[in-house]
């Protein structure tokens, strides 16, 4: 068998979650450089004698943390993105059916399924997203692909999701 990292699938979506990450990176560092502009700017008006400028301090800090908030989004997306990289390398996709339990929970039941004897593989969306949660509750009863990706992390993908979505295996309380 090929790694999944091998389809060219998995590498247009995984290629898709790493240009949304560098979209928050980049906003987010933008945001940060406005906020500090606006700062400067607001300092020089006031020093020159042209008085306050009203709301200047609440936006400043509002880019900055904004933009912060970002920074971390991104800069935690494209570590998930290389993570997942990395670990499909070394994995195949697994073929299955996905059963939607609620609004982020979820049910992998792998090719060759038997309700009576087999337990499905219990997931839970990492995002919070609601378009991407959306999208997975779309999916079910839909083919999907699954692959472990270390610990109690998987991904999953389905033809024409052009994307990857992360999920960690939930055990259930007894």
């Amino acid at each position: 068998m090929h790694p999944a990292s091998d389809d060219p699938q998995t590498r247009t979506a995984l290629a898709a979650h790493q240009v949304g990450a560098l979209r928050w990176l980049g906003g987010g560092l933008i945001a940060v450089v406005l906020g500090i502009l606006l700062g400067v700017a607001a300092v020089a008006v006031a020093g020159s004698g042209g008085g306050r400028l009203p709301g200047a301090g609440l936006g400043v800090a509002l880019l900055v943390v904004g933009g912060l908030a970002g920074v971390a989004a991104g800069a935690g997306a494209l570590l998930r993105t290389r993570r997942w990289e990395r670990a499909l390398a070394g994995t195949t996709w697994r073929t299955g059916r996905l059963r939607i339990a609620g609004p982020a929970l979820l049910a992998f039941e792998p090719d060759g399924f038997d309700e009576l004897s087999d337990e499905p593989v219990r997931l839970r969306l990492l995002s919070t997203a609601v378009w991407r949660t959306r999208a997975v509750q779309a999916l079910d009863g839909g083919a999907v692909r699954a692959a472990p990706v270390g610990g109690d992390r998987w991904v999953l993908t389905a033809d024409g999701a052009g994307t990857v979505y992360g999920a960690r295996e939930v055990t259930r309380a007894r």
